[in-house]
C-alpha cells in the first residue's frame, strides 16, 4: 500500500529538490535530495544495509522544516542484541553501576562460594572472558565506575572481588562512594555508553533482576551521559587504591 505523504517544506525554489515529507500514518519523515552514489563516499557510511539509499540535503532544510516535537517510543532490544553490541562497538564501552545488588550475580556459583567466605574461583577462560580479551586486543576500551555504599553490601563486596577478573581480561574498573555519587548528582540508573553515541539503559524490577535494555540515541541524552561519564571517571578511585579504603568485615 502506498504511503500517504504530506509535503513539509523545501528551500530549493522550484527545482523540486531537496524536500521533506511526512508519512501521515507512521509519522516518519522522508527526505528527497541528490543521491550519494560515489563508492568512495558510500564506504565511509556505517552499518549500511542492502537496499538503503543516501541523499544530500542542506543543513538549513533540516533546521527550518524538520519536526521538533516528537513522542519518542522507547527502543527496547533483546538480551542477545545487547550482547552483540559488545562486539560491534568501535572504540569505547563505558558502564555506570549504581545498584546495591544484582539478582543475576546471586544465582552464580562464584557468588555462592564468595558468600561462604571461600575463593570465588573466577574462570578466566569462560566465553565472557575470552570475548573481552579478544575485543581489548583490538584496541577497544572497556571501563566501569561502580558506586559503593559505606559499608558495602555483600553484593558490592562480591563485585569488588569480581574486578580481579574484569581487569585480567582488559577492563578498567574504578569505584566511587555513594556519598560522592550523590554529591555529583549522578543518575540513579545503570547504563552502558557505547562510542559516546548510543546509551543502553538497563531496566530492573523490584527484585533487582534486569528486565530489559532500552537504546537511546537522542543527542541531548547522549551528551548528558557523556558528561556523567566524565564527572564519574574523574572523581572515581582506581580499584587497587579503593580496595584499601574499604573496611574489613572481620
Amino acid at each position: 500500500m502506498a504511503r500517504r505523504l504530506r509535503f513539509i517544506g523545501t528551500n530549493s525554489g522550484n527545482d523540486g529538490c531537496p524536500t521533506l515529507y511526512e508519512d501521515l500514518d507512521t509519522g516518519e519523515v522522508l527526505v528527497q535530495g541528490d543521491a550519494v552514489t560515489d563508492p568512495d563516499d558510500v564506504t565511509q557510511l556505517r552499518n549500511v544495509k542492502p537496499g538503503e539509499g543516501f541523499v544530500v540535503v542542506p543543513r538549513a532544510l533540516l533546521a527550518d522544516f524538520a519536526p521538533r516535537d516528537v513522542d519518542r517510543v522507547p527502543t527496547v532490544i533483546s538480551f542477545d542484541e545487547f550482547g552483540g553490541m559488545f562486539r560491534t562497538f568501535e572504540h569505547t564501552a563505558w558502564r555506570l553501576e549504581i545498584r546495591r545488588r544484582y539478582a543475576s550475580d546471586e544465582e552464580t556459583d562464584t557468588y555462592t562460594r564468595f558468600a561462604r567466605g571461600e575463593d570465588a574461583g573466577w574462570d578466566l577462560d569462560d566465553p565472557w572472558c575470552v570475548s573481552r580479551r579478544e575485543q581489548s586486543a583490538l584496541g577497544k576500551r572497556f571501563e566501569r565506575v561502580r558506586v559503593v555504599d559505606d559499608p558495602p553490601t555483600l553484593g558490592q563486596r562480591y563485585l569488588l572481588d569480581n574486578a580481579r577478573r574484569n581487569r585480567a581480561v582488559g577492563e578498567d574498573i574504578r569505584n566511587l562512594w555513594r556519598s560522592d555519587a550523590e554529591r555529583l548528582r549522578l543518575p540513579a540508573e545503570d547504563f552502558w555508553l557505547f562510542d559516546s553515541r548510543v546509551i543502553a539503559r538497563l531496566h530492573f524490577d523490584g527484585d533487582d533482576r534486569m528486565t530489559g535494555v532500552e537504546l537511546i540515541t537522542d543527542p541531548v541524552e547522549v551528551l548528558r551521559a557523556c558528561q556523567v561519564r566524565d564527572a564519574a571517571w574523574h572523581h572515581a578511585v582506581a580499584h587497587d587504591q579503593f580496595e584499601g579504603q574499604v573496611p574489613s568485615t572481620e
